[in-house]
């Protein structure tokens, strides 16, 4: 077996520079290693190849179930629980897939269009002329409206403003490096009373599981299976094998929607803003494209827009929120890139790496939506939402409500940066977000 080579610092340094700056790690490891190189930089293994090749992530993606297996998704395992689609395996995930795969497509989720449109323009006309606000801050508001009423139905009362109060301090807590910081080392992950930082988040945890465990049973004695809100299809589905979910289950998946379907979201619609309104020449050109739609375009029509599509793609090319793919581990040998790997090895694809390679997207750096117009990028150059078996079950979803309340807010109010200073992307627990969560001012409203 010969494996790549990699930084000569020990695990635990890797760690800790990958954790503080993720980025300036990859880019200099890259610069020094190339396409293939060893980086443990999570979990407790001495091997841990990260790979940007398309080529690579290709044969990987490719090869999912037969060279290679997905393991559970140990990080996140303490947020999202143990019967997550995330931490699931084998089997037992494909079959967590294809019960949660249906409300992310078709006719179910272009019924959220209409809603999603409306809580963004709910949050933005709460804002007076000349008020100041954070994109991050008012991105994550819509995201988490938007996931509570697809995922739960839920658009008022008290239960809905416990949900969205708790999540979000959950969520707050990750700003934190040292909080962040635990996700990366397990061993430091105590439960020293809610005064302590681990045992806090544990604290504000038992307290949402409180709150969904309630929606869950209110829900089961009044289900009705006309609603479409995702809960009710999933008490709906069944799997051949074993019929429908249990309490933990369903509590476990919704549990991974909600921390996964918003804060996600808010960081891509922050970058958005930050993009578009840095350079008026893109503002405008969306501006143009929607007016061909007429006054009441119907949101399919929007999010099928060719430049507002490239502008979101370009966006999650520059600043993809999440860094690395879902691991894959070596089922049998098998030779990557001219290497002989040996069972058990974990790859890694490197979605940041991948999207800034040089012969794929030449200056890089550079904000361009025509690259997206120009040519069409293979799923194993632009990867946003990782690949294969593991692909991010709420792509379809994260795409239409980027577009939509990206095109609502252009059409309907006037925006501008506050802050011109570059915005650099930074570590939000296991994802990137915006630094200073880009600063902006409201104008009028057109």
């Amino acid at each position: 077996m010969n494996i790549p080579d990699g930084p000569k610092i020990p695990s635990w340094l890797q760690k800790l520079q990958y954790t503080l700056d993720p980025l300036r790690f990859l880019e200099t490891a890259a610069e020094r290693y190339g396409d293939i190189f060893n980086a443990p930089v999570t979990g407790n293994a001495d091997t841990m190849l990260l790979v940007s090749h398309p080529a690579a992530i290709q044969q990987i993606f490719s090869s999912d179930t037969k060279q290679f297996a997905a393991p559970p998704n140990q990080l996140l395992r303490p947020l999202v629980g143990e019967y997550s689609l995330l931490v699931l395996e084998g089997d037992r995930h494909l079959q967590g897939r294809k019960l949660l795969l249906p409300p992310f497509h078709g006719d179910r989720m272009r019924a959220y269009g209409q809603s999603i449109i409306e809580l963004a323009d709910k949050a933005f006309a709460q804002l007076a002329p000349s008020q100041s606000f954070t994109a991050r801050s008012l991105a994550q508001n819509i995201s988490m409206d938007v996931i509570l009423r697809v995922v739960f139905g839920l658009s008022e009362g008290e239960r809905f403003y416990e949900l969205k109060q708790r999540i979000t301090t959950l969520m707050d807590l990750f700003k934190s490096p040292l909080i962040a910081g635990l996700l990366f080392f397990p061993n430091l992950q105590k439960d020293l009373g809610p005064r302590s930082p681990w045992g806090y988040v544990r604290h504000v945890q038992r307290q949402i599981d409180e709150l969904l465990y309630t929606e869950i049973q209110a829900r089961r004695q009044h289900h009705d299976p006309a609603n479409s809100d995702i809960l009710s299809l999933l008490l709906s589905a069944k799997d051949e094998a074993r019929g429908g979910m249990t309490d933990a289950e369903l509590k476990d998946e919704l549990m991974t929607l909600l921390l996964a379907g918003h804060e996600t979201t808010a960081s891509a619609i922050a970058w958005t803003f930050y993009w578009v309104h840095k350079f008026p020449h893109v503002r405008e050109r969306i501006l143009q494209e929607l007016a061909t739609l007429g006054d009441a375009p119907d949101p399919t029509s929007i999010a099928r827009l060719p430049y507002l599509t490239a502008v979101c793609q370009e966006t999650l090319r520059i600043c993809p929120i999440a860094v690395l793919t879902v691991p894959r581990a070596v089922k049998e040998p098998v030779e990557l890139m001219g290497y002989s790997l040996q069972p058990g090895i974990r790859v890694f694809g490197c979605i940041y790496l991948t999207h800034h390679r040089k012969d794929l997207y030449p200056d890089s750096k550079q904000f361009r939506p025509e690259r997206f117009l120009e040519r069409q990028f293979s799923p194993y150059e632009f990867l946003p939402f990782g690949g294969g078996v593991r692909r991010c079950i709420g792509e379809a979803l994260a795409w239409f409500e980027m577009k939509l309340v990206l095109a609502t807010i252009l059409q309907r109010y006037e925006l501008e940066l506050s802050d011109q200073k570059p915005e650099r992307p930074v570590r939000g627990g296991v994802t990137l977000r915006p630094e200073r969560g880009v600063k902006m001012v409201l104008r009028s409203r057109r």
